[in-house]
């Protein structure tokens, strides 16, 4: 039983009827996460989808000399698309997630997937709205890749972390060079570039976006 009352889990859940939340409830795993830990590997295989009760997880790509890409955040109320799409069709991950923040997770065991999906409907409900925001969120990114410059790119990862998380941003130029697939020293020029435009502004340890 997970120490998540059913309440809370409406609350961070409103798709979850009073049912479905009772269900969750009883069957899921509470655990906890802190800043560092990794929560799915490549190669992984999932035995639980999971849902994000609060906190914040980084879902990235690794390349094969070590080099990450940020794919996206899972924040509170979402739930990991590619666990339920891993543990539908047997595959393992091919992406790494790790909390950026702690990070609390309602762990719900694989053996109850075809119940959730059979028995409640505003389950079902929710997957497809996960698979439909995870979809387009990436479309976003491979837009991001394919079409802009880095100018360009790091303009939009700044844009979407400020509506994500607030103007005052607690990032490092090396932080956003690994989300951008990108070198310090070219992050460091471009938000010169950005400040003196009037984009943002750097403080020692934050940048504040301004637009």
């Amino acid at each position: 039983m997970t120490s998540v009352s059913v309440p809370e889990i409406i609350q961070r859940f409103p798709l979850f009827d009073e049912t479905l939340a009772n269900f969750i409830h009883e069957q899921g795993e509470c655990k906890i996460f802190h800043v560092g830990d990794v929560l799915m590997k490549p190669g992984q295989f999932f035995k639980y989808a999971m849902l994000i009760v609060s906190g914040r997880i980084k879902l990235f790509r690794e390349g094969e000399d070590g080099e990450e890409f940020f794919m996206y955040y899972l924040e509170t109320g979402d739930a990991c698309a590619l666990s339920m799409l891993c543990m539908a069709r047997s595959q393992s991950s091919t992406i790494a997630a790790v909390a950026s923040e702690e990070t609390s997770v309602i762990m719900i065991p694989i053996q109850y997937m075809d119940t959730l999906m059979k028995n409640h409907p505003t389950w079902y409900h929710f997957v497809i709205e996960t698979y439909r925001t995870r979809f387009e969120e990436l479309l976003s990114v491979v837009d991001q890749i394919a079409f802009k410059n880095m100018d360009e790119r790091l303009i939009w990862y700044l844009r979407r972390q400020a509506s994500a998380f607030g103007n005052k941003l607690v990032l490092t130029h090396q932080q956003i060079a690994q989300d951008l697939n990108s070198s310090r020293e070219v992050i460091s020029r471009l938000l010169k570039k950005m400040e003196a435009n009037g984009f943002i502004l750097m403080e020692r340890n934050s940048i504040n976006w301004l637009k």
